[in-house]
């Protein structure tokens, strides 16, 4: 729900005004929202009312853990929500804004496209093609996305600078083929910069078709910058392009900074074009390359070049963001990329170009073949053994040094370039220094996990939120799921709570009222999903429903000689417009929640 809050009262009931354009969904911008005008659409779009719950973005699962609401607030989501009556058609509606109608229209064409793929494609290969056309990823199964994540060719689903290269550079190869075939005009005109021209206004059309998702924008400011090279008698891929285009994306969107996928395309691309441009001075190289019977070898030798490249460099964000590495991604793009190059993409461009005329049956066909290939590829690559490696979290200065140790090796260009090595190997070195916290509980006080000597998670109540247990144990860098940390004997449990021990102190669930009479004059750690007594002051913290959620998730620190040190996510986020500020629940009377805050 976008722009949707206004003076609601968040978590509450609330009518809304939709729209829906051949069944998908959106909400009119907050200004109007909040000044009450409620706008129709024309054509296929039908303003609607609808009942809904609203609740903030989720919080981080831990502290220091990646934000949803941070990401929500910078896409202009206020709320998330379903909705609780059926939509009904909103007679009163007015005249809708000239930017909505044109986003409208736009929709309209992309959920068209999409429909004409479907009619042609049915099926998950039909929601493959959908997604790599329109951006809309629905028709693809949870099982797919994980086989595309484990094999590491997940990148070939989103719409990037990947797809945008593809894309632009066929427009620039078939133009300028095509001009190059009249003499009259090859020999008096640029035709490689009208081409380049061209190319520009495509990456433009597929990024409106694709729905200007954040990525897409980003890749199509790249695209557009090497072609403006391209007509200014530059070199497309060079470092300093590269620089340019990450430099006028900050200073548009300077949030970019923190985004996952920013970071991570940046750095491929940077590392890319390093590598290209240090190769290029070569001799040997450049005589490998204008060899016509090795050309078939150095394409198949340039993927996995680029591969091994491209992985090294993005493998210390997704270690730090996702604690996931794809061990044998190379098997899988040297298989599915010159699928996807030379056949899928192709193919949907052909097929965008043949759709006004009905024809796009034919390529859509061929473009279902490359597709099934890529799937069986994932399927069969993500089920090898040792397939994925699960990587603890890191602390951020093993994550900065190796960013920063990455970035010298990149831009540098003579042997000091080497010193960036020495950062690297540094963050590697620290890695393994972060210290886990030994009792984690959940954002309301229902799931409690606890580790043992083991250093293993052990959990209770995690059928009540097992996505945070599934990233408590992501963030460990277990093998283990959720349900299989749930099942351990670490805590001893009756009708009213349960109890365990860690590092020599006591901690207590009470689920029961009757449970505090005994928790709380014996357990040094007392945590409940209800309200817990004024009078349990005796341990050393109390965390109960209220302080479970106003604070958000708790991560407990036990030192030596029963010293407890607790990190909270209402703490770590601070007072941000995405948060809600930490806040004391308890009476400053109360001594045990006194202590409690003392700690945090």
């Amino acid at each position: 729900l976008q722009h949707s809050v206004g003076q609601i009262s968040v978590g509450g009931a609330a009518d809304l005004c939709l729209f829906d354009p051949n069944a998908s969904w959106a909400v009119e911008p907050a200004a109007l929202a909040s000044q009450g005008k409620h706008t129709p659409f024309s054509g296929h779009e039908m303003p609607v009312r609808v009942r809904a719950t609203l609740m903030p973005p989720s919080a981080p699962a831990l502290p220091g853990d990646y934000d949803f609401g941070r990401q929500a607030w910078f896409n202009a989501i206020g709320a998330v929500g379903y909705a609780l009556s059926p939509p009904a058609h909103d007679m009163g509606a007015r005249h809708a804004p000239a930017d909505l109608r044109l986003w409208a229209a736009i929709e309209c064409v992309r959920q068209g496209i999409g429909a004409r793929v479907a009619a042609a494609l049915p099926g998950e290969t039909g929601g493959i093609a959908t997604a790599l056309i329109t951006g809309e990823r629905g028709g693809i199964s949870e099982a797919t996305n994980d086989a595309f994540r484990d094999s590491g060719i997940l990148h070939i689903l989103s719409i990037s600078g990947f797809h945008m290269a593809i894309m632009a550079g066929s427009v620039f190869f078939i133009v300028r083929l095509a001009l190059a075939a009249f003499p009259s005009i090859a020999l008096r005109y640029p035709i490689k910069k009208w081409a380049a021209a061209a190319a520009m206004l495509a990456a433009f059309a597929y990024l409106l078709i694709s729905g200007a998702a954040f990525a897409t924008v980003r890749s199509t400011i790249m695209i557009a910058i090497m072609f403006l090279a391209v007509m200014l008698d530059r070199p497309a891929l060079a470092l300093r392009n590269v620089v340019l285009a990450a430099s006028l994306i900050l200073v548009v969107f300077p949030e970019s900074l923190l985004d996952v996928g920013f970071q991570m395309s940046f750095a491929a691309v940077l590392a890319l074009v390093s590598a290209y441009e240090a190769l290029r001075g070569r001799e040997a190289w450049t005589s490998l390359m204008e060899s016509g019977p090795a050309r078939l070898i150095v394409f198949f030798a340039g993927i996995v070049l680029s591969t091994l490249i491209a992985s090294a460099a993005v493998a210390p964000f997704a270690a730090y963001h996702f604690h996931k590495s794809q061990q044998y991604a190379v098997i899988a793009n040297l298989i599915a990329l010159p699928v996807c190059n030379l056949l899928v993409m192709p193919a949907a461009l052909v097929a965008l170009i043949a759709m006004p005329f009905g024809l796009e049956v034919y390529p859509l066909w061929l473009m279902g073949w490359g597709i099934e290939a890529m799937v069986w590829t994932a399927h069969r690559v993500a089920a090898l053994p040792g397939a994925v490696l699960h990587v603890p979290a890191m602390p951020a200065l093993a994550f900065l040094l190796m960013v920063t140790g990455g970035l010298w090796l990149m831009l540098w260009q003579t042997r000091w370039r080497l010193l960036g090595v020495a950062l690297i190997a540094g963050g590697v070195a620290l890695a393994p220094a972060l210290r886990t916290p030994d009792v984690l509980i959940g954002r309301d006080g229902a799931i409690v996990a606890v580790r043992g000597e083991d250093g293993e998670l052990s959990a209770v109540g995690a059928t009540r939120a097992s996505f945070e247990l599934e990233r408590w144990l992501e963030h460990d860098g277990a093998r283990r799921s959720a349900e299989q940390a749930s099942k351990s004997t670490a805590f001893a449990c009756d009708g009213i709570g349960c109890r365990t021990e860690v590092k020599g102190m006591t901690l207590a669930v009470a689920r029961h009222p009757a449970a505090f009479a005994e928790d709380c004059r014996r357990a040094a750690i007392v945590v409940s999903d209800i309200v817990s007594p004024r009078g349990c002051t005796a341990p050393q913290a109390v965390i109960d429903f209220f302080t479970a959620r106003r604070q958000g998730t708790h991560a407990v620190y036990i030192g030596a000689g029963g010293t407890i040190r607790i990190e909270t996510v209402a703490g770590t986020r601070g007072r941000r417009p995405w948060s809600t500020p930490p806040v004391d629940v308890r009476p400053n009377t109360d001594a045990g929640a006194a202590r409690t805050a003392g700690l945090q």
